[in-house]
């Protein structure tokens, strides 16, 4: 069970905010200043343990289930728990394989903390790069439409990083839609429940500075390939791009020319074996494409451009 390297930052610092994870002294105090008189899981009596050992028996507990960065996490479950009852389901559950951003309730990306419910396709570090390509062809006032939008990862950071952008967002998934109307709506923006584009208004149509959809584009066949985290405990429809991953994309492209204005942008994260067909895609529709790559978090993206009249 391996925890995203890239939520952890290394164990050392906590992105979204430039804090340095709590150091072992702290969470030490931590587990003193919540009062857990007993191992966590287990009835002990409080003579018996301190806050060091309860620490080092949540790693043990941990490291045990799976989980590479123990220390970290740990660290991090402690510092989210509100009560000794809390910390020991929070432990159980990422003993049980739960992603650590479901437990503890968030996920760090692009700078922020952005709020993540159980079964909620969790932001990707790689799709920080998404962001800072569109963030690029943004300019202030632009209308951004983030579709297959999950959590509002996307759109709350491009609403963090371009002023006063009019922000729509919509996702099928009804839990992700949820999601996404605190993180989204703290930003400004108004998020739809519904099929990619059926849910936005209309009068967008011919109005849409920047579009970014996060599609899904893992083949279905290569599902069951994926870490358990995601597999089992992500939405199906947030992961599953049918035969060959792209035919969410071949639905975005399809309709995006309809809703751009001219010169506005469509921006779909793909896959690096996938991209030359996702070029194809864009170009069929009409779109002028480019492909952007980052190797350093294997992160590829096609941009495509509505031409200008």
């Amino acid at each position: 069970m391996g925890i995203r390297r890239d939520f952890l930052s290394n164990g050392k610092v906590n992105r979204f905010d430039g804090s340095k994870l709590p150091t072992k002294a702290e969470t030490l105090k931590d587990v003193d200043d919540i009062k857990i008189h007993a191992e966590v899981g287990k009835s002990v009596n409080s003579g018996s343990f301190h806050g060091e050992t309860i620490y080092a028996n949540i790693v043990t507990r941990l490291r045990t289930a799976g989980c590479v960065f123990a220390e970290d996490e740990a660290r991090l479950l402690i510092s989210a728990a509100r009560t000794p009852a809390d910390l020991a389901v929070m432990v159980e559950r990422r003993e049980a394989g739960l992603p650590l951003e479901h437990v503890i309730g968030w996920a760090e990306f692009c700078g922020l903390r952005i709020e993540v419910d159980p079964g909620v396709f969790v932001p990707r570090r790689r799709t920080e790069f998404l962001v800072r390509q569109a963030a690029t062809l943004a300019r202030p006032g632009a209308v951004v439409v983030d579709l297959c939008c999950g959590s509002g990862a996307v759109g709350t950071a491009l609403a963090a990083a371009i002023e006063r952008i009019e922000l729509y967002a919509a996702d099928i998934d009804l839990a992700a839609v949820r999601c996404a109307r605190r993180n989204i709506t703290a930003a400004g923006g108004h998020v739809y429940e519904g099929d990619l584009y059926e849910p936005l208004p209309s009068s967008l149509q011919g109005h849409v500075d920047l579009l970014i959809a996060n599609a899904p584009y893992v083949p279905t066949k290569a599902i069951g390939l994926l870490p358990s985290e995601a597999r089992n405990h992500e939405a199906r429809v947030a992961l599953d791009g049918g035969a060959d991953g792209l035919d969410v994309q071949r639905r975005v492209a399809a309709e995006a020319p309809l809703w751009l204005v001219p010169g506005g942008h469509l921006l779909v994260e793909t896959s690096e074996r996938q991209a030359s067909k996702t070029v194809e895609i864009f170009a069929r529709n009409g779109l002028i494409t480019q492909l952007s790559s980052y190797d350093e978090l294997d992160a590829t993206v096609v941009i495509g451009t509505k031409p200008a009249l």
